[in-house]
């Protein structure tokens, strides 16, 4: 008998339907922190695949600040937790003025179970005209365990 495993969900590169902006000519990216063996470029950058993780535990801030205001349409986050259960809570937020304000895209929550549920994938649609920065705050588990924050993926077109 001829046969093939294969994933009964298609598998969708989340960039394909999107042009993605290219941050590293296009931002200063600031970031709490960083650990050496996955700095925040393996999140931000197209083909990279280790993603970003924080050096140390608790809250931990990753902000694009824009050389000049973008236009922003679509915004992905990819988190993955493959050893740890807890309860992630993070903010994507974004300014028109370089910081002086800031108005909300999402506040969110999700369980992570690595028997169950190992990946949260996010896509927003959004009409952002004139992005200065683009910030995202994450809380890696709401009750203070001693956790470190991580980020497989942030893509923004």
């Amino acid at each position: 008998m001829r046969k093939r495993i294969i994933n009964s969900v298609p598998q969708k590169n989340v960039d394909s339907d999107h042009q993605c902006l290219d941050i590293e000519q296009l931002a200063v990216v600031e970031v709490t922190s960083e650990n050496n063996a996955f700095p925040i470029e393996a999140a931000l950058l197209p083909k990279k695949v280790s993603g970003w993780r924080a050096s140390e535990p608790g809250e931990q801030i990753i902000r694009l600040l824009f050389d000049t205001p973008q236009r922003l349409e679509w915004i992905s986050l990819n988190f993955e937790e493959l050893t740890v259960e807890r309860t992630q809570e993070y903010v994507l937020r974004w300014s028109p003025d370089g910081g002086q304000s800031y108005q909300e895209i999402i506040r969110q929550q999700w369980n992570f179970s690595p028997e169950v549920t190992t990946s949260e994938v996010e896509e927003y649609q959004v009409e952002l005209p004139a992005v200065t920065i683009l910030e995202l705050i994450i809380n890696p588990d709401i009750s203070e365990k001693n956790v470190f924050a991580s980020l497989k993926a942030l893509r923004v077109a």
